[in-house]
């Protein structure tokens, strides 16, 4: 009796270290199973504050992909500082010759070249005397397909703009046509105050400003501009109210269906 209470007793330890074990097992797949849920709501949670925010124009991809990704953006978002601050003043030396020095395009080539070709020819000329290496001038040829991919690229540009202001003459849409109006108006005021080259300066330089300073300040622009747009659209609503609205139009003629 004493050896199979003895058996028991040993039995029993065993039976109940079985029995929590299965029970922790239960509570840490309820506890997974609930953190997955929990999880699964947070998430939801963010994506429905992050719908709610508001973004500039309306933007919902990051500033390096609006920007095209790639190595432009990485210039325009100053990711590598010393290729970017290069660019920048590379086009100021270009502004700068062509602006302030008063340069001509094909003046500046023909000196450029004028003093490289000098340069290279006594070289070659001089190495023999002085015991050095000719220069070594590399072959440069431009690829055809990067030609190619450039002017696809302009005449899908160039033919998406004509098919723009096609849509916009058609008069479909008077929003559209008035902030036409109004950004062609504001080109020509730019236009008669700078010439071409320093409105392409000016428009380079903001590049490489305005995107960086405002992925920095971007939740303080970005609230800025909802204030900005719901007054805009506030005294929208008043003068299509006072003056679009009292402005005859012609009859619709009903569309057929296809």
């Amino acid at each position: 009796m004493a050896d199979h209470a003895a058996e028991h007793e040993k039995h029993e330890p065993a039976a109940e270290s079985i029995v929590d074990k299965i029970t922790e097992k239960f509570h840490d797949n309820d506890s997974s199973s609930s953190d997955s849920d929990d999880g699964n709501d947070i998430k939801a949670k963010a994506a429905a504050v992050k719908a709610k925010i508001y973004r500039l124009f309306g933007r919902e991809k990051p500033v390096h992909k609006v920007l095209g990704g790639g190595k432009p953006a990485d210039i325009f978002l100053w990711r590598d500082k010393k290729i970017s601050a290069g660019v920048l003043g590379i086009a100021t030396t270009i502004w700068v010759f062509f602006e302030l020095l008063e340069y001509h395009l094909l003046t500046l080539v023909c000196h450029i070249l004028i003093l490289a070709l000098a340069i290279l020819f006594l070289w070659s000329n001089a190495s023999a005397f002085i015991n050095k290496s000719p220069p070594q001038i590399p072959e440069v040829i431009i690829p055809e397909d990067f030609v190619l991919g450039v002017a696809s690229a302009f005449t899908i540009e160039f033919n998406r703009a004509l098919a723009i202001l096609r849509d916009i003459a058609s008069g479909r849409d008077l929003k559209q046509f008035l902030a036409a109006i109004a950004g062609l108006w504001v080109l020509s005021v730019l236009g008669s105050c700078w010439n071409f080259l320093t409105l392409f300066y000016i428009s380079f330089v903001l590049l490489h400003t305005v995107p960086v300073l405002y992925e920095k300040y971007e939740d303080q622009v970005d609230a800025f501009a909802e204030k900005a747009e719901a007054e805009i659209k506030k005294q929208y609503a008043v003068f299509n109210e006072k003056v679009l609205s009292k402005i005859p139009k012609g009859p619709q003629k009903d569309k057929k269906l296809a």
